[in-house]
């Protein structure tokens, strides 16, 4: 969470000093740049958020706890996101016809701050982005904000060097293209959990073959997967045991096999004796 705090500051900081320095020298390529950067913040805010909700305690009204606040932040957030791109393309494409002047040796300097910023959030992350869907996704969105800065300090040093004005709105479309990217992902995967779709990672069809190979089943019916937030899946299904086995034997195998195969610990298996025709549910039904 320390790490997570830090990048959150430098990142905030330099966000406003990109917004400032992008109206001061009249570069949309810097106020594009402060766009993606704009996104950083919000994932690293995310991923706090997620881990806070994670710490508080579930209550009788709210039995999963809070963790369909990220969900809820991050879907403003894409809006937000997608909505700052377009402006960004509008204002872009006035300027592609008449690309006004530019104070290049100062977006320059400010545009090659912004790629140092990155670089260090990507060092303090570090190896932390290897674990967490979250902090890997903020760790991929100053990633993609770096490379947004090198074309910031690219078309500020063509301006300045070659007199190239027409380079400040290509490179705030390629900027503001990379924001729409991950606007567009964000929203994606978040419209996935507030929907309660099958996790993109889970494979509904080989969980019920593996759940049919466990000693003692007979059937598999009414499956569902969803995701309470990123990061935390749930199941739930019935299983029809054959005459003779001990449920609570086939029980304890399916869990143990959803939680070491599929890593699916919030697991809900009920258990049907077979039958001469059992009745299907009518969600199966549907």
């Amino acid at each position: 969470m320390s790490r997570l705090r830090l990048v959150v500051v430098l990142a905030a900081l330099y966000l406003v000093a990109e917004v400032v320095g992008g109206w001061w020298t009249n570069s949309l390529a810097l106020l594009a740049d402060a766009g993606h950067m704009l996104s950083d913040v919000a994932a690293l805010a995310i991923s706090m958020a997620a881990l806070r909700a994670a710490a508080r305690a579930a209550t009788p009204e709210r039995t999963w706890g809070f963790h369909r606040a990220e969900a809820l932040a991050a879907l403003a957030n894409g809006i937000f996101l997608a909505a700052a791109s377009g402006a960004i393309l509008w204002e872009a494409a006035h300027r592609l016809g008449a690309p006004p002047d530019v104070e290049a040796p100062l977006a320059l300097a400010i545009a090659t701050g912004g790629l140092v910023v990155n670089l260090a959030g990507l060092a303090i992350l570090g190896h932390d982005h290897e674990h967490g869907m979250g902090v890997r996704s903020a760790w991929l969105h100053m990633l993609g904000d770096a490379l947004g800065s090198a074309g910031a300090m690219a078309s500020a040093a063509c301006i300045w060097l070659a007199g190239w004005r027409w380079a400040d709105p290509v490179a705030s479309v390629l900027i503001a293209v990379l924001v729409l990217r991950s606007a567009l992902m964000l929203l994606r995967e978040t419209l996935g959990v507030l929907m309660e779709g099958t996790p993109a990672h889970l494979d509904a069809a080989s969980i019920a073959s593996d759940l049919a190979a466990v000693p003692g089943v007979q059937d598999v019916h009414d499956l569902h997967l969803w995701s309470i937030t990123t990061g935390l899946e749930a199941l739930s299904v019935h299983v029809v045991v054959a005459e003779g086995t001990a449920p609570r034997t086939v029980l304890a195998d399916a869990h143990a096999m959803l939680r070491e195969r599929h890593g699916l610990a919030h697991a809900t298996v009920q258990v049907e004796e077979a039958g001469p025709e059992p009745a299907a549910s009518p969600l199966r039904e549907a």
